[in-house]
């Protein structure tokens, strides 16, 4: 008899010793649009016949979209004699399961929060008995229980940019704790908030800082952000990620947002020193996950390994460019949900978020 799994468990084993095997047995297409990184794709409908492909490991884990067709796929492996597991709730649960890593930045404790299905990255950064949330995503519990964790009350709450790829839970936050909520204008928003001024810093109890630094780093959107976190942690937001940087082309401007993006990052990100740790908003699927460690790599680790970061301004812009590609469908209405341009509740919007992120140059 197959067992169920909950994501958690996965999520625990992906990238250690412990890993197991993946099978996606949904159809190519869909498995090409969304998948767990390293899975294999056998559809449901082949898997009896080629069974046998999956002998060897200790155990198999069936995937698919809600569970349905992994549960039947569970059986026939098991079937064929090889231990096997459903993982409950399919892609679907996936794409809402969240871990994190704890790592100490000077005075203060940082959270890194790691929504495993989406590759979405959020923060807490806390001292003494309070916290700042930056890119806090729909499901705002996850924040609420981490903070009560640490002991902390949330007090001020930040975006790094107009998202495009998922629902911003800020506001919803911001009602929830009463924390005051800060974003760059340069971006539209339609709602209250407290503008962000280049060079703001805010200080955490014991005169732990959370400076924010190189505010107005702009190419990925016209108010795109970074935070400088003690002096010793950049969180990039979607301005450089650990493989590669921001897609300048979601506002269908590429070559203006390119020229730009280059700026940002040759007169602001790249000016700080080598050994700051850059902490994303976003991962791809190349990208390792461990359950212990941090989605992170120091500046200077990435300017040896991602050769755009080398480039000229003209090299730069023509590969940023001509990685471009069409925008996706549902970016628009979420844009236009963070923008605060509709009423339907978050919960109502959720479908807009199935898939991966999009926001790197690939």
């Amino acid at each position: 008899m197959y067992r169920d799994i909950e994501p958690a468990e996965l999520a625990s084993r992906l990238g250690t010793d412990r890993a197991l095997v993946v099978v996606d047995v949904r159809e190519p297409s869909e498995f090409a649009a969304w998948s767990i990184p390293g899975a294999r794709n056998i559809p449901v409908g082949q898997l009896e016949q080629r069974a046998s492909e999956l002998a060897g490991p200790d155990e198999v884990v069936t995937v698919c979209a809600s569970g349905t067709r992994s549960s039947l796929a569970a059986e026939i492996v098991n079937r064929a004699g090889i231990r096997s597991a459903n993982l409950l709730g399919g892609m679907e649960a996936w794409g809402r399961f969240y871990d994190d890593v704890t790592l100490e930045v000077g005075d203060a404790r940082l959270v890194q929060v790691r929504r495993r299905g989406k590759g979405c990255l959020s923060y807490l950064i806390g001292a003494g008995d309070r916290a700042f949330v930056v890119d806090p995503s729909a499901d705002i519990d996850v924040y609420l229980r981490i903070a009560d964790e640490h002991g902390w009350t949330i007090e001020r709450i930040f975006d790094t940019h107009l998202h495009a790829d998922h629902l911003s839970g800020a506001r919803a936050l911001r009602d929830a704790t009463g924390a005051s909520l800060h974003l760059n204008p340069v971006d539209h928003f339609e709602f209250d908030y407290q503008p962000l001024e280049d060079g703001q810093r805010f200080e955490l109890p014991g005169g732990s800082g959370f400076a924010v630094r190189a505010l107005r780093a702009p190419g990925h959107t016209r108010g795109s952000t970074v935070y400088l976190v003690e002096e010793e942690a950049l969180l990039s937001g979607d301005t450089l990620f650990v493989e590669s940087v921001g897609r300048p082309d979601l506002a269908d401007e590429a070559e203006a947002f390119a020229h730009t993006l280059f700026a940002t990052l040759r007169d602001k990100i790249l000016t700080l020193p080598d050994g700051i740790l850059v902490m994303p908003g976003h991962y791809g699927d190349a990208v390792g996950v461990t359950p212990d460690r941090p989605v992170a790599a120091t500046l200077g680790d990435l300017r040896r390994a991602l050769k755009p970061l080398s480039y000229d301004e003209g090299a730069f812009v023509a590969w940023a460019t001509g990685s471009s590609s069409v925008r996706p469908p549902n970016y628009e209405d979420i844009v236009k949900a963070n923008m605060g341009r509709t009423a339907v509740p978050l919960d109502a919007l959720r479908h807009l978020e199935s898939g991966p992120n999009r926001c790197a140059v690939t």
